[in-house]
C-alpha cells in the first residue's frame, strides 16, 4: 500500500518507528531543522499564529509560551490529531483535524502561518500560497521548512549497507510526485526545484525575506561522526516570506 501526506502516519508501526526517531537527540529535526527555523521565526509575542500540518502540536505549546496570542493547528492524521489532544494543553492553542488541502483558511485571521516539513506532501502548492496569503494579515509573515530538493530528487537509488554516505541527484528539473521508502513504509513526497517555491510565492503576492538551507552547526552535535556526515548535503530548504502593503 502507497501512502500519502499525513496517512502515512495513521500505520501505528510507523508512527511509532517515526514517534522513537524523534527522541533520538541527535535526529535531524531537533539538531538541523528546528535551529534555522527558529532563527527565521523572530518574535512572535502577541501574534495568531497558524501551523499547517502540525503533527502532535508540541511546537505550539512552545509558541504560546514564547508569548503568541493564539494557535492553530491543522493536522491531516487522525493518530497525530488524538497525540495533540493530550499535548496541546493550553487555553489559547487549538488543533483542527483536517487535511490542509480541504481546509477554508478565514481571510485575514494570522499574524504568522508556519509549516515544518510539511508542504513537500502537497500537491498544488499554487493554490497552497495563495491561501496562506489570503489568511494572513497585512504585514504577516509565512515561513516553512521543506525537504530540500536535492533530497527528494534522490529517491528512488539504491542504498548501500549502513548509513548513507552520498545521494545521487537524478532527473532535477523534472518535478512531480516521488516515492520514498521511509520507516518501512512507502510515501509519497513532492519533487520541486528551489525555484519552484520562489516563483510560487511571488506569483501568490509573498516578498521573499529570507531563504536558508540547513548547513548544521558543530555544537548541536554530541557526535562528530554524525556531524561531519550532515555536512555532506543540505537535507532542508527553509523560506520566510511576508504579505506586504501595497
Amino acid at each position: 500500500m502507497v501512502y500519502k501526506g499525513s496517512q502515512f502516519y495513521d500505520d501505528e508501526q510507523l508512527l511509532t518507528k517515526y514517534l522513537e526517531r524523534r527522541r533520538w537527540d541527535e535526529n535531524a529535526n531537533d539538531t538541523i531543522e528546528k535551529p534555522v527555523f527558529m532563527d527565521l521565526l523572530g518574535e512572535v509575542t502577541d501574534k495568531d499564529v497558524l501551523d499547517l500540518g502540525c503533527g502532535t502540536a508540541a511546537f505550539g505549546n512552545e509558541l504560546l509560551d514564547l508569548g503568541a496570542s493564539s494557535y492553530t493547528g491543522i493536522e491531516g492524521s487522525k493518530k497525530m490529531f488524538e497525540l495533540s489532544k493530550d499535548i496541546m494543553t493550553r487555553n489559547n492553542g487549538k488543533v483542527i483535524h483536517t487535511a490542509i488541502e480541504a481546509w477554508d483558511f478565514p481571510a485575514s485571521s494570522y499574524d504568522l502561518v508556519v509549516s515544518r516539513l510539511v508542504i513537500h506532501y502537497i500537491n498544488d502548492i499554487d493554490t497552497l500560497f495563495a491561501q496562506v496569503y489570503n489568511t494572513l494579515a497585512q504585514e504577516g509573515a509565512f515561513i516553512f521548512s521543506v525537504e530540500h530538493p536535492v533530497i527528494t530528487s534522490s529517491y528512488g537509488t539504491v542504498k548501500t549497507e549502513g548509513l548513507k554516505q552520498s545521494w545521487i541527484v537524478d532527473q532535477y528539473f523534472y518535478t512531480g510526485s516521488r516515492e520514498q521508502d521511509w520507516l518501512g513504509g512507502k510515501v509519497i513526497k513532492y519533487h520541486r526545484t528551489i525555484e519552484d517555491y520562489f516563483v510560487g510565492l511571488q506569483k501568490a503576492g509573498f516578498v521573499i525575506e529570507g531563504l536558508r538551507e540547513s548547513k548544521p552547526q558543530e555544537k548541536n552535535f554530541h557526535n562528530q561522526e554524525t556531524y561531519h556526515r550532515r555536512m555532506k548535503i543540505p537535507l532542508f530548504l527553509f523560506i520566510k516570506a511576508r504579505k506586504v502593503s501595497v
